[in-house]
């Protein structure tokens, strides 16, 4: 039986307050909006931007709310004015979304800086009105990123949704929403290594093993990995990682050890760990800026 149009009482995780435990509750979801969408949430993936937030790390506290943004559905119904979307097309909820009309969306430069959909980490509540789509007893809950995932079903901006083929798997490209695509994008678009140079990736978790790959495709002939976890080396080499470093191997700074390795320093470097000592080794690794 369609549920389009009905409001769906379904599980989330709550975060009543900052830092304390999340709370399974059963949440009501109201329909889609003008230019939304209610995705039922399938597989999602923990992100540490959720764990900073949900601490309430360096920004203004809103709670209740439910958080997640790495996530993986299908689309369970259609607002109005949404006609590239239908019931049953496999998506991934974005949080960096596109209206595809502002001088930033058309732009090939700042695309990822939409002036309606640009991400916002105070914004609680939908465009469309300025409400939740979600509520318990009557009770506002508010939204993380426009995305809140940990829930069974969610209510997202169009433009904040990627139609994906059917035939990927859903459990695993939940990630790409996020970490994938930010360090693969990082390299790509922006760091731009030209084929047959040298990159630095450092850290290696989602988003090191991304920018890895996106290094790959650009054709770098060397890629050197830096970080702490020898146990991540590895399995970083399916990602073209050609070289590690280990920080506390060595007794002087890493850069220097970089810039001896490569006589002068690698040609492009991405720093994927937001450590503020990781991001001055970066720089300073850089042959250009030696």
């Amino acid at each position: 039986m369609s549920t389009a149009g009905q409001v769906i009482r379904c599980k989330a995780a709550v975060a009543w307050e900052a830092g304390k435990p999340l709370s399974i509750e059963e949440v009501e979801v109201a329909p889609p909006q003008k230019h939304e969408v209610r995705i039922k949430i399938l597989f999602t993936a923990l992100c540490h931007t959720d764990v900073y937030y949900w601490e309430c790390k360096g920004y203004t506290p809103l709670f209740p709310r439910i958080l997640g943004h790495e996530a993986s559905g299908i689309v369970e119904s259609v607002g109005e004015g949404v006609n590239d979307l239908k019931p049953g097309d496999h998506v991934l909820p974005i949080f960096t979304g596109e209206c595809k009309e502002c001088r930033h969306c058309l732009s090939e430069e700042s695309n990822n800086m939409c002036e309606l959909l640009r991400i916002n980490c105070d914004r609680g509540v939908m465009l469309a009105d300025g409400k939740t789509r979600f509520s318990i007893n009557g009770k506002p809950i508010y939204h993380f990123v426009g995305t809140s995932t940990f829930s069974q079903y969610t209510v997202v901006h169009v433009g904040q949704v990627a139609k994906i083929s059917p035939t990927a798997p859903l459990d695993k490209v939940c990630p790409i929403s996020c970490g994938i695509c930010t360090g693969f994008g990082a390299t790509v678009n922006v760091a731009k290594p030209k084929k047959g140079q040298t990159v630095a990736v450092f850290g290696l978790g989602a988003v090191g093993l991304a920018a890895a790959e996106g290094a790959r495709v650009c054709g770098a002939s060397r890629i050197i990995a830096v970080d702490v976890n020898p146990r991540r080396f590895e399995e970083a080499k399916r990602f073209g990682i050609t070289e590690f470093v280990n920080p506390k191997d060595y007794d002087k700074p890493v850069q220097e050890v970089i810039v001896e390795m490569t006589g002068g320093g690698v040609d492009r470097s991405v720093e994927c760990t937001g450590s503020v000592q990781a991001m001055i080794s970066a720089f300073e690794c850089v042959h250009d800026v030696i």
